[in-house]
């Protein structure tokens, strides 16, 4: 094994867009349709999301975290899952994908660990990412001023907070206007919206009134940028659309998060823009072995330091160790291709990999060593 190769392996990670996991038992149809991404409904009967490149890479890598051999097949790999108590296999699973630090995005927290919990599995410190949708939602039952409403819950919620986060995308995505709206425009939607009930946010103006709120705290702001359930517009999620707000963002750091099929768009502005960052997390779980080519595109055009590694695992704690070993694998075959081909010398290598595993997380988030 090379030098390389040994550092890969044992680089602690910095996983800054993640969810929680589960902690109960849960049937296998769950589990099954909690790897697809983008359908909504319940797997048709005749499908098996273990027909997949997500379900090949858990029987590949998964199986021998539990004790199996690799490309055990789906049947022996439910039994032996379902055999370990859900609390114990997150732990294992979690401790086993080697992050000092997991940044959770509580804004989708159904029957998943909240903080309290995931810091109890004592996998790494955790840290909270408030979602600006959420905020609003709090905002819109509160009563008086929407907008002081808004700032106070946003202050309450980010105090301890290392960032904020946006699912802009699953709400109109990034086309048309998303300038700074009026005083008397927020105030109008916000009294349409609490008068309609107060949920799931689409308005526009309140959206762009969050992000704009976001801007002003200075912690970094995440986008969910391209792939993720059918609810998402995809065309609607390309982050070139994203431009003009980025002229305006200032200094805030704005993450984009996932990127595929954008993962090339993503590269153009972190390179355009001092602020822009990204990474490849959710997408590479769901490409599996197709993993490595993916992570050498995010490395064509975006700066090293501004790229980031995060898992988006949520639900099954496979997703959380999943993400690491696939990002350790594809990233050492990246690279060590650059380094046989005479591009690049293997301590340069090394130092990237340590930019990407934590270095440039630990810089933008402000964490402490």
């Amino acid at each position: 094994m090379t030098a390389l190769r040994e550092h890969v392996e044992t680089v602690p990670l910095i996983d800054h867009h993640v969810h929680g996991c589960w902690l109960n038992p849960v049937k296998r149809s769950r589990f099954e349709n909690a790897l697809n991404e983008a359908n909504t409904e319940p797997l048709a009967d005749f499908d098996t999301a273990f027909d997949t490149q997500l379900g090949f890479a858990i029987r590949a890598h998964c199986a021998p975290a539990i004790g199996l051999e690799p490309h055990t097949d789906p049947d022996s790999y439910w039994a032996a899952r379902s055999a370990i108590p859900a609390a114990d296999l997150a732990r294992r699973l979690l401790a086993s994908a080697d992050v000092s630090d997991w940044l959770v995005d509580t804004g989708f927290a159904a029957g998943v660990a909240d903080l309290g919990e995931f810091t109890e599995l004592d996998a790494g410190r955790v840290h909270e990412v408030v979602r600006l949708e959420t905020v609003a939602e709090e905002a819109a039952r509160a009563t008086g001023d929407y907008a002081a409403a808004f700032d106070e819950v946003l202050w309450r919620r980010t105090r301890t907070a290392v960032a904020t986060k946006s699912v802009l995308a699953y709400r109109g995505g990034f086309t048309g206007d998303l300038s700074e709206p009026s005083v008397a425009e927020v105030r109008q939607a916000a009294a349409r919206w609490r008068e309609a009930g107060g949920t799931r946010l689409t308005d526009r103006v309140l959206l762009r009134f969050g992000l704009h709120r976001a801007l002003r705290l200075g912690k970094p702001l995440q986008f969910h940028v391209g792939f993720g359930d059918r609810d998402c517009d995809l065309n609607a999620a390309n982050p070139l659309h994203l431009l003009e707000f980025l002229r305006i963002s200032g200094q805030t750091p704005v993450m984009l998060l996932h990127c595929y099929p954008y993962e090339r768009e993503a590269g153009y502005l972190a390179q355009a823009f001092n602020n822009v960052y990204l990474d490849g997390g959710l997408s590479i779980n769901y490409l599996g072995a197709r993993s490595t080519a993916f992570i050498g595109r995010l490395l064509e055009m975006a700066p090293f330091r501004k790229i980031l590694y995060s898992s988006d695992g949520y639900g099954p704690a496979e997703l959380h160790y999943l993400g690491a070993r696939l990002w350790r694998n594809g990233i050492a075959r990246v690279l060590q291709t650059f380094v046989d081909a005479g591009e690049w010398r293997e301590s340069d290598a090394i130092r990237v990999v340590d930019l990407i595993a934590h270095q440039n997380a630990g810089r933008v988030y402000e964490l402490q060593p």
